[in-house]
């Protein structure tokens, strides 16, 4: 793929605006049912024109502060019978690179969560990968374990994958977006490097409408007073893109949810690692919803226009 035209590689650059359908099937219900989906929100990469859903089921907007995002909350009540449900997001969106930003007050971009943990095994990594260099700045240490993730993890969609569990990543050496991120944060916080998650969806480059073969995710971590956004999965599959993807995310992307270890009241009995597609509960127990997600390009909308109000 060395030379191919951006389109082809996957990458928009300035900018995108699209419509996205994000469906999903609700099973027939006998009990009363919980559900849980992302919420998308506007900032300033990426703006929300206009959302279009079933105005009946009037959805509850749950936050999450620490991770800076937000969930929709639906309580769907017995003997309903299986429905298709859509929203669909007129978005604009601008491609991302470094931003300048506070450094964040609280260590909750070092500490560890659940499925990614910090320092340990992950000390000894932070060391091979750094090479025993210590004098250096965050924004190079960031590039050495950003290069050693891609030269020690292979993308390959095989075993307990997509989990988004460092310590998998770490011991099977391969994995989806997922494993490439989580390994990432693990390593990043672990050398004191603030570092953070995100998921959506990719839209296909080449194409002005169709299908989006499901979620993607990816990372940011903060040196040198911005926010760095990167793509290891992505770098790993282009390597003619792996400079680009250190500090770049490409204009065709939307945003469903930001961080991990999200939590939000009422929550589901199960944890959630990160939220990309919805979580049923019925009696407190876990029912797969199938979901679909779909895309089509529309002419930019006009700069004036405001954010929606979410």
């Amino acid at each position: 793929m060395e030379g191919a035209p951006p389109q082809l590689l996957g990458v928009i650059h300035e900018k995108d605006s699209f419509e996205f359908s994000y469906a999903f099937t609700i099973p027939a219900l006998q009990d009363t049912a919980e559900l849980w989906y992302p919420w998308p929100q506007s900032d300033e990469f990426q703006t929300i024109h206009e959302i279009q859903y079933p105005k009946e089921l009037k959805p509850q907007i749950l936050r999450d502060s620490a991770n800076l995002t937000a969930v929709a909350y639906l309580k769907l009540p017995p003997h309903a019978k299986a429905q298709k449900l859509n929203w669909r997001y007129r978005v604009s969106r601008l491609e991302k690179s470094a931003y300048q930003a506070p450094r964040p007050q609280s260590n909750q971009y070092q500490a560890p969560t659940p499925l990614l943990p910090v320092g340990g095994r992950f000390s000894k990594l932070v060391n091979e990968a750094l090479d025993g260099k210590t004098l250096v700045t965050d924004l190079v240490k960031a590039r050495a374990l950003y290069d050693y993730v891609i030269d020690n993890v292979r993308y390959a969609k095989q075993g307990t994958y997509g989990t988004g569990d460092a310590d998998y990543a770490c011991d099977a050496r391969s994995g989806n977006c997922t494993e490439f991120h989580s390994l990432f944060i693990a390593l990043a916080r672990t050398a004191n490097i603030p570092a953070r998650f995100g998921i959506g969806a990719a839209l296909p480059a080449a194409s002005q409408e169709g299908g989006v073969n499901g979620y993607h995710c990816w990372a940011e971590f903060y040196a040198a007073g911005k926010w760095w956004p990167v793509d290891l999965s992505e770098a790993d599959k282009y390597s003619a893109l792996s400079t680009y993807y250190f500090g770049h995310h490409p204009a065709n992307r939307f945003t469903l949810s930001k961080g991990r270890h999200i939590k939000v009241e009422p929550g589901p009995k199960q944890a959630i690692p990160f939220l990309a597609y919805p979580i049923l509960e019925v009696a407190g127990q876990s029912l797969q919803v199938k979901s679909q997600f779909s895309f089509k390009r529309l002419p930019m909308a006009p700069a004036n226009q405001e954010k929606e109000a979410l």
